[in-house]
């Protein structure tokens, strides 16, 4: 059966082909998929004899999307920050809320109390979630563990999930996210004894695709990631790194001078660190789940980097604390809303864009000849409904490597 051609036909397909203006649209699409691969994609009516025999899927008019793309995620956890997060509704400080237990400490107990079984179990629920909006690539980190064992369990888990699920799944060692309690005020004896060996390990064991790091005045230096950056360089693995959250430290630029992958977050990003990512090819991640949740008020300059060149993505940022949202869609809604990015940013955002930002878009992230067939059928009458619309959802069917799969 892999050999099978099929040919979804009679749909409006958005390409997010960059060799075609806006969302590439084909008003009268067709694709011919084979093992699994994309074979061809066009007008119905330049379907060649090539299309002879495949198995016909009529989509009777629906749009066609590639896969969305989640390319910044925390979903492998335990616990939740539900408490902390009705705390400081009524009035409780950051302070009080970590004498309470709170804060990422809570979040490394509750994930180092669950065996890797545990930790699939329970970020399950969160990728079904993911993947019941048409998501079929997701990047999963770690760094709530902060030991060897838990840092690594976290992406053994990972690595589970895409045999559990029909789904991409891209890792991120995420060890440099905080400094353990019994670090406090070592975060290079931290780094020295915990990230750096960690990573040898993950790596040896083939659990990381890439390495990201927490960049700011509360996490790590831009020089104490470079040293972290230098260990990922002498292994072959691609960085990535959380940037200008809070402050501008100029982790961008750091990270775009070791030609990272992307650079996420970035409301306090300036002009150099947009122009260093635009010549380093750098993606900026946009997260307005987490500029929601934690009640932001400096947006990311959208602008600066539409100037500068610089491709943009959106992901939701999934993690207990400061982004609990498992809903690409409505993180388009937010970006459109709150950042004012257009409708084709937001789909090539999370298509395109993010393909690119976990460094697939050879793979996937457009629908073209060549790529793997992953695609999105949607009941909707035009794309921008895919952005404007919030808390429905109306994905019709999934298509991963050529394969329907449910909802």
């Amino acid at each position: 059966m892999d050999g099978q051609r099929s040919l979804w036909t009679n749909a409006r397909i958005a390409t997010l082909d960059p060799g075609l203006s806006g969302l590439g649209i084909i008003d009268r699409g067709a694709i011919l998929v084979e093992a699994g691969r994309i074979l061809w994609v066009g007008d119905v009516s330049e379907i060649s004899e090539t299309a002879e025999g495949a198995i016909v899927h009529d989509l009777q008019g629906r749009w066609v999307t590639p896969g969305l793309i989640d390319c910044h995620t925390h979903i492998v956890f335990g616990g939740d920050r539900a408490m902390e997060f009705e705390m400081r509704l009524e009035g409780a400080t950051y302070e009080e809320v970590a004498r309470a237990g709170g804060g990422i400490v809570s979040s490394v107990k509750a994930t180092n109390a669950l065996s890797v079984e545990g930790l699939v179990d329970a970020a399950l629920p969160r990728l079904d979630t993911l993947l019941s909006e048409g998501v079929s690539t997701i990047e999963i980190k770690s760094g709530y563990g902060l030991s060897i064992t838990g840092e690594l369990n976290m992406l053994r888990a990972a690595r589970a999930l895409e045999t559990l699920r029909p789904v991409r799944v891209v890792t991120s060692y995420l060890a440099a996210h905080a400094t353990p309690p019994a670090y406090k005020g070592r975060n290079a004896a931290y780094i020295a004894e915990v990230v750096l060996p960690g990573m040898e390990q993950g790596h040896a064991e083939g659990l990381i695709d890439a390495v990201d790091g927490f960049c700011e005045g509360i996490a790590f230096s831009v020089d104490e990631m470079r040293g972290v950056f230098d260990k990922a360089k002498t292994l072959g693995l691609p960085v990535k790194l959380h940037a200008e959250q809070l402050s501008d430290l100029g982790g961008a630029r750091m990270a775009a001078s070791y030609g990272a992958l992307s650079a996420d977050h970035l409301e306090y990003l300036d002009a150099e660190g947009a122009a260093a990512m635009a010549k380093s090819g750098t993606v900026a991640v946009l997260l307005p789940g987490a500029f929601y949740a934690i009640n932001e008020t400096r947006k990311p300059p959208v602008q600066a980097l539409r100037d500068a060149g610089v491709p943009i993505a959106v992901a939701t940022d999934c993690n207990p604390g400061t982004s609990p949202l498992t809903s690409l869609l409505l993180a388009m809604n937010m970006s459109a809303t709150l950042f004012r990015l257009t409708v084709e940013e937001c789909l090539a955002g999370t298509t395109r864009e993010a393909a690119r930002a976990l460094g697939l878009l050879g793979e996937t992230g457009t629908l073209e000849a060549g790529k793997s067939a992953d695609f999105a059928i949607w009941d909707i009458e035009r794309p921008a409904e895919l952005v404007y619309r919030m808390g429905f959802n109306p994905l019709h069917q999934r298509v991963f490597k050529g394969q329907e799969v449910c909802a």
